[in-house]
Protein backbone atom coordinates (compact mmCIF):
# COMPACT_ATOMS: atom_id res chain seq x y z
CA UNK A 1 0.00 0.00 0.00
CA UNK A 2 1.18 3.47 -0.93
CA UNK A 3 1.15 6.35 1.85
CA UNK A 4 2.21 9.95 2.16
CA UNK A 5 3.03 11.35 5.07
CA UNK A 6 3.84 14.46 5.62
CA UNK A 7 7.93 14.57 6.97
CA UNK A 8 8.82 18.01 8.80
CA UNK A 9 13.17 18.88 9.44
CA UNK A 10 14.19 20.55 12.28
CA UNK A 11 17.28 21.47 13.27
CA UNK A 12 17.44 20.77 17.26
CA UNK A 13 14.03 22.29 17.78
CA UNK A 14 11.67 18.89 16.84
CA UNK A 15 10.80 17.74 20.23
CA UNK A 16 9.63 21.23 21.08
CA UNK A 17 7.78 21.47 17.88
CA UNK A 18 5.91 18.14 18.70
CA UNK A 19 4.81 18.78 22.71
CA UNK A 20 4.02 22.85 21.28
CA UNK A 21 1.56 20.95 18.22
CA UNK A 22 0.38 17.81 20.55
CA UNK A 23 -0.35 20.20 23.40
CA UNK A 24 -2.29 23.09 20.89
CA UNK A 25 -4.00 20.89 18.76
CA UNK A 26 -7.29 19.27 20.46
CA UNK A 27 -7.02 15.24 19.50
CA UNK A 28 -3.64 15.48 18.53
CA UNK A 29 -0.88 13.23 20.42
CA UNK A 30 2.97 11.32 19.81
CA UNK A 31 2.52 7.90 18.23
CA UNK A 32 6.28 7.07 18.72
CA UNK A 33 10.17 8.62 19.15
CA UNK A 34 13.38 7.49 18.37
CA UNK A 35 16.28 8.79 19.72
CA UNK A 36 20.01 9.09 18.59
CA UNK A 37 22.14 6.58 20.15
CA UNK A 38 25.71 6.57 21.25
CA UNK A 39 27.86 7.21 18.21
CA UNK A 40 25.38 8.62 15.78
CA UNK A 41 25.67 11.90 14.02
CA UNK A 42 22.87 13.71 16.83
CA UNK A 43 23.63 13.90 20.51
CA UNK A 44 22.64 10.90 22.63
CA UNK A 45 19.23 10.61 23.60
CA UNK A 46 18.11 13.47 21.77
CA UNK A 47 15.13 13.47 19.11
CA UNK A 48 15.86 11.91 16.21
CA UNK A 49 12.46 10.75 14.57
CA UNK A 50 9.52 10.59 15.92
CA UNK A 51 5.33 10.32 14.36
CA UNK A 52 2.86 12.25 15.54
CA UNK A 53 -0.93 12.46 15.24
CA UNK A 54 -2.14 15.88 14.49
CA UNK A 55 -6.24 16.23 14.97
CA UNK A 56 -6.08 12.61 13.17
CA UNK A 57 -2.94 13.45 10.05
CA UNK A 58 0.12 11.53 10.68
CA UNK A 59 3.21 13.61 10.79
CA UNK A 60 6.47 13.02 10.86
CA UNK A 61 9.30 14.96 12.81
CA UNK A 62 12.67 14.88 12.51
CA UNK A 63 15.60 16.27 14.16
CA UNK A 64 18.36 16.83 11.48
CA UNK A 65 22.46 17.20 13.14
CA UNK A 66 23.29 18.67 9.67
CA UNK A 67 22.59 22.26 9.19
CA UNK A 68 20.85 23.45 6.04
CA UNK A 69 20.69 26.51 3.67
CA UNK A 70 17.15 26.38 4.00
CA UNK A 71 13.66 26.25 5.94
CA UNK A 72 9.79 26.13 5.96
CA UNK A 73 8.14 27.96 3.44
CA UNK A 74 4.56 29.29 3.66
CA UNK A 75 3.55 27.73 0.61
CA UNK A 76 3.20 24.53 2.10
CA UNK A 77 0.53 25.38 5.60
CA UNK A 78 -1.39 23.15 7.95
CA UNK A 79 -4.78 24.08 7.35
CA UNK A 80 -6.78 23.55 10.66
CA UNK A 81 -10.75 24.00 10.78
CA UNK A 82 -12.15 25.10 14.27
CA UNK A 83 -14.95 24.21 15.98
CA UNK A 84 -15.32 27.73 17.71
CA UNK A 85 -14.07 31.00 17.49
CA UNK A 86 -12.37 30.29 21.27
CA UNK A 87 -10.66 27.56 19.85
CA UNK A 88 -9.04 29.18 17.26
CA UNK A 89 -8.21 31.98 19.21
CA UNK A 90 -6.30 29.56 21.75
CA UNK A 91 -4.76 28.30 19.08
CA UNK A 92 -3.55 31.39 17.17
CA UNK A 93 -2.29 32.83 20.13
CA UNK A 94 -0.13 29.86 21.10
CA UNK A 95 0.99 29.15 17.57
CA UNK A 96 1.80 32.95 16.83
CA UNK A 97 4.05 33.59 19.83
CA UNK A 98 7.29 33.53 18.90
CA UNK A 99 6.14 34.06 14.87
CA UNK A 100 4.77 36.38 12.75
CA UNK A 101 1.27 36.74 10.73
CA UNK A 102 0.62 36.93 7.05
CA UNK A 103 -2.70 37.77 7.49
CA UNK A 104 -3.78 38.22 11.35
CA UNK A 105 -6.98 37.01 12.47
CA UNK A 106 -10.07 38.92 10.94
CA UNK A 107 -13.32 38.16 8.74
CA UNK A 108 -11.99 38.00 5.13
CA UNK A 109 -14.75 37.16 3.56
CA UNK A 110 -14.11 33.33 2.74
CA UNK A 111 -14.17 32.18 6.12
CA UNK A 112 -16.02 34.21 9.56
CA UNK A 113 -12.74 34.13 10.92
CA UNK A 114 -9.37 33.25 9.68
CA UNK A 115 -5.51 33.57 10.53
CA UNK A 116 -2.45 32.22 8.72
CA UNK A 117 1.06 32.62 10.96
CA UNK A 118 4.07 31.27 10.45
CA UNK A 119 5.03 29.60 14.28
CA UNK A 120 8.44 29.80 15.73
CA UNK A 121 9.87 27.10 14.07
CA UNK A 122 8.84 28.78 10.57
CA UNK A 123 5.95 25.87 10.20
CA UNK A 124 2.98 27.67 8.52
CA UNK A 125 -0.67 27.29 9.78
CA UNK A 126 -3.82 28.25 8.84
CA UNK A 127 -6.44 28.51 11.19
CA UNK A 128 -10.06 28.73 10.07
CA UNK A 129 -13.93 29.34 11.51
CA UNK A 130 -15.59 27.83 8.98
Amino acid sequence: MTKVTPFLMFEDKAEEAMTLYCETIPGSRVLDVKRYGAGEDGPEGTLKLARLSISGLEVMVYDSPVHHAFTFTPSVSFYVDCSSEQDLDRIVETLSRGGGFLMPPDNYGFSRRFAWLNDRFGVSWQINLP
